[in-house]
């Protein structure tokens, strides 16, 4: 048995939609006692890092129904059944900014929230972003506002809670860590 490790006794899907399942899991825990858990499952996610020529950081702005605001993103999406990360990181970056890159390099993936969900973010950072002239259009429940900031106004954008994502935050600090290290 792993350090810690609750054996699942019993499972029951709660709910099955788009994006995510939910589901009981009764568990014995590691002292032999019993508890429930409930767990979203999801099928993972991609955020993609794109910098401008001139140096400035693409992000979108969009509602999220679960904060009811809009908030600064970097472009990200979920992926699909069979879709590499890669794949999806690409296609997000194109419709959601209307750029396409040269090379996409893997920088880290992460769980967004381990206690009750297994959502796994796979987090690129795309080279040499040109843009692209007939881009894929957005998801037909998409609406975004395409904004390229400086460093500095996404420093006031973290302080102003208009990037308030964990994802974007990582990114951003990322990309302070890197300009800190040449």
């Amino acid at each position: 048995m792993k350090k810690f490790e609750e054996k699942t006794l019993n499972s029951e899907t709660i709910y099955q939609g788009k994006i995510i399942d939910l589901q009981v899991d009764e568990v014995q825990l590691p002292n032999g006692k019993t508890s429930k858990r409930e767990l979203i499952k999801h099928p993972g996610a991609v955020a993609v890092i794109a910098l401008t020529p001139e140096g400035k950081i693409v992000m979108v702005e969009q509602y999220r129904k679960a904060l009811e605001k809009s908030i600064v993103e970097i472009p990200a999406g979920k992926l699909e059944p069979g879709e590499e990360p890669i794949i999806t990181a690409a296609r997000e970056l194109e419709e959601e900014t209307g750029y396409g890159c040269e090379t996409l390099e893997h920088l880290i993936s992460f769980y967004t929230s381990p206690g009750f969900a297994d959502e796994l973010v796979h987090l690129y950072i795309a080279k040499d972003i040109t843009r692209i002239e007939e881009a894929r259009e957005l998801d037909e429940d998409e609406f975004v506002d395409l904004i390229e900031v400086t460093m500095e106004e996404a420093l006031g954008l973290i302080k102003e809670k208009r990037i308030y994502d964990a994802k974007t935050a990582y990114a951003v600090q990322y990309l302070q860590l890197q300009k800190f290290y040449k």
